[in-house]
């Protein structure tokens, strides 16, 4: 009997890390989009903010990032969504035309 309350008691921490395995595995699945593909260029996306060309945009400043930005969805990380790249990520630190202040 001692053998099944012990085997209900780990059901809940199993199922758990389980699901933050699975997580990361989901989250790990997104390539990041490259500066040469077509929507990112079209739109002067740079995976590094101090790389645009400031003639070309001369509304950019050096704290615009995604990080900052209205459409990125990674918080904090280092690389996250963007719904401009579908399927794809962009560095927090990178920038488009696009970027809006975060609220």
């Amino acid at each position: 009997m001692s053998n099944r309350r012990q085997f209900l008691k780990r059901i809940p921490i199993v199922a758990a890390a389980g699901a933050i395995g699975m997580a990361g595995l989901a989250r790990a699945a997104n390539p990041m989009v490259a500066e040469t593909d077509p929507q990112a260029a079209a739109l002067g996306y740079k995976a590094d903010t101090a790389k645009v060309d400031q003639a070309k945009y001369p509304k950019h400043t050096p704290d615009q990032h995604c990080g900052n930005c209205a459409l990125y969805q990674g918080g904090t990380a280092a690389q996250g969504g963007c719904p401009l790249f579908a399927g794809k990520d962009v560095a927090n630190k990178g920038w488009c035309s696009a970027w809006a202040k975060k609220a």
